[in-house]
């Protein structure tokens, strides 16, 4: 828990909530609603929307994502595409919950959380 607050308070300014595109993200708690609804997602997807909402209006790479998701073992890896499965599958949990195509594929480089509000 130490390292985790240590992580949550350089990464997002000491912040227990974050808000993007109607997202709300509890630090603590791990849970992500929105609208008030809770959203149901895994563990990978949970990183990689706290990534994607940590890195907002940059384009992260594919490679950086899959190493963010695996650690050490995108080393070991000959495909990336456990990383398109969990963004298909993030993308479509926040489609059905009512926010905008947030993630959007940057061609051949990754991908970009786009801030719509």
């Amino acid at each position: 828990m130490r390292i985790y607050a240590i992580i949550r308070r350089k990464e997002f300014a000491g912040t227990n909530t974050l808000r993007s595109n109607g997202v709300t993200i509890d630090l603590p708690g791990k849970a992500v609603s929105v609208g008030g609804r809770r959203v149901a997602l895994t563990r990978m997807e949970y990183e990689l929307l706290l990534f994607f909402i940590g890195n907002r209006g940059r384009v992260v790479l594919k490679a950086a994502l899959a190493e963010h998701l695996s650690g050490d073992m995108a080393d070991i890896m000959d495909t990336h595409n456990f990383v398109y499965t969990h963004i298909k599958n993030l993308k479509a949990k926040l489609a059905a919950a009512g926010v905008r195509d947030c993630v959007k594929n940057i061609y051949g480089t990754g991908y970009k959380w786009i801030e719509y509000e």
